[in-house]
């Protein structure tokens, strides 16, 4: 697959049935100080056997989900940022991490198709707030991005000693070190490192996103992931197009809106 290196679309649809299942019996635990064990080896390697297996994964996160109700607290990698550690929480979090990976999938199958926009405007949102929210100090001068979908909405992102920190852009906003414009679609794909600053409109420092993006604020030492979440497929050609912000300590995706009274993107 071009945008998932060494992976096949079996692959992907195993990565994401283990996926659904890991956070259905994440979110069925209630509040864990870590979450289970991931079976990697549940997934069939029959073929044929997978489009029953990942409907029956989805239908137990979504049975999970709607027996937990969207507050009930989870364990989450997510914790210190600004999306909530809930089921709310993880139910953003898979669809949007579902719809990078439809993405993946039609990409392989040369039939790429437009993302509805109120889904990828939330996903940019989602992704700010999950994935570069973090109390880890930006090791670099403080510096604020700025994010402009062409369909009308805006973010920033602040990066200073107090840590990475989204919020939706204001008229009254300090200007921004460095500004990326595209569709909210094409948004998504550049956070995710599915696109490159290349494909997008960009003013101002652009060193301050390539740091963003090569994982100069982190949450510990967690090594880096590629663009599929992988630890273990990780490949230094895909590396530096892939915010590193997450869990890698967990080989869970670097893939969340805002509990009241905290700042977030929405």
């Amino acid at each position: 697959m071009l945008s998932c290196p060494g992976w096949t679309v079996s692959d992907l649809v195993r990565h994401l049935g283990t996926g659904q299942r890991w956070w259905a019996a994440i979110v069925a635990a209630g509040p864990a100080e870590a979450p289970p064990v991931k079976d990697n080896a549940a997934a069939p390697h029959e073929r044929d056997a997978l489009p029953a297996w990942y409907a029956e994964s989805n239908e137990l996160l979504l049975h999970a989900l709607r027996e937990a109700g969207p507050e009930r607290a989870c364990w989450t990698w997510w914790s210190t940022g600004v999306s909530p550690a809930n089921a709310w929480g993880v139910a953003r979090r898979r669809v949007h991490e579902l719809l990078v990976h439809t993405y993946d999938a039609q990409l392989a199958a040369d039939a790429v198709q437009p993302m509805p926009v109120d889904l990828a405007i939330d996903g940019v949102a989602e992704f700010l707030d999950t994935c570069n929210s973090t109390p880890a100090a930006w090791p670099h001068e403080a510096a604020t991005l700025h994010y402009h979908a062409t369909e009308g909405r805006s973010w920033l992102l602040a990066l200073d000693g107090t840590g990475a920190w989204p919020a939706r852009l204001t008229a009254d906003a300090a200007p921004a070190s460095a500004s990326a414009t595209g569709t909210a679609g094409q948004l998504l794909l550049f956070v995710w490192g599915r696109l490159s600053l290349s494909d997008l409109k960009v003013e101002g420092d652009q060193r301050v996103f390539e740091r963003l993006h090569r994982g100069d604020v982190r949450r510990g030492r967690a090594a880096g992931l590629n663009r599929c979440g992988s630890r273990d497929r990780a490949a230094p050609a895909v590396q530096s197009r892939t915010a590193t912000i997450g869990p890698a300590r967990y080989g869970v995706s670097s893939s969340g809106c805002c509990p009241p009274g905290r700042r977030g993107s929405r």
